[in-house]
């Protein structure tokens, strides 16, 4: 079997170590975020039981996660108004990627539990990963490395914005 090293993801994936917890009580690096650190942790929107929140370390440009506020790793757990309100901040998500960066399609899913690839598994939460024609190339496998090519804080600034004009706007 050939592997291939991902070596952007490597600072990330050390962080959750099984002999280094997460947080001393617990807690997920995505609970209890304080509004006033909304703009510097890039959560873009809040809503009644969840939120969405830039990836800080993204498949591709865009990459976006809807996280319930309640910290349970079993979906079975969430609530029907909750798991309407992923479903719900799923569809904003893709309205406001497609209105700034305008990929071509996505893929959308979650990771439970660690051997699904799910790094932050003791908090449930939903991946919008926006996906272009051609956004896969040869640097992943011969460099080693993956190119993002959009600036978080701009992208952050312009998906923002975008959450804010559609949230805003008469019909929604």
């Amino acid at each position: 079997m050939n592997r291939m090293y991902s070596p952007w993801r490597e600072v990330y994936m050390q962080s959750f170590k099984d002999d280094k917890p997460a947080a001393a009580d617990g807690k997920s690096v995505f609970a209890d975020i304080p509004p006033e650190d909304d703009e510097k942790r890039f959560v873009l929107y809040r809503g009644t039981r969840c939120f969405i929140i830039m990836n800080l370390y993204p498949y591709n440009c865009g990459h976006l996660l809807v996280i319930p506020y309640m910290q349970t790793a079993d979906f079975s757990e969430l609530d029907q108004e909750t798991k309407l309100e992923v479903m719900e901040l799923t569809d904003l998500s893709i309205k406001a990627l497609k209105l700034t960066l305008r990929p071509q399609g996505f893929n959308i899913g979650a990771n439970l539990g660690r051997v699904a690839g799910g790094s932050v598994d003791n908090h449930i939460h939903f991946h919008i990963v926006p996906r272009w024609e051609g956004d896969t190339n040869f640097m992943p496998i011969l460099a080693d490395a993956k190119v993002l090519s959009n600036d978080m804080t701009s992208t952050y600034k312009n998906l923002r914005q975008a959450f804010i004009d559609i949230t805003q706007a008469p019909e929604h």
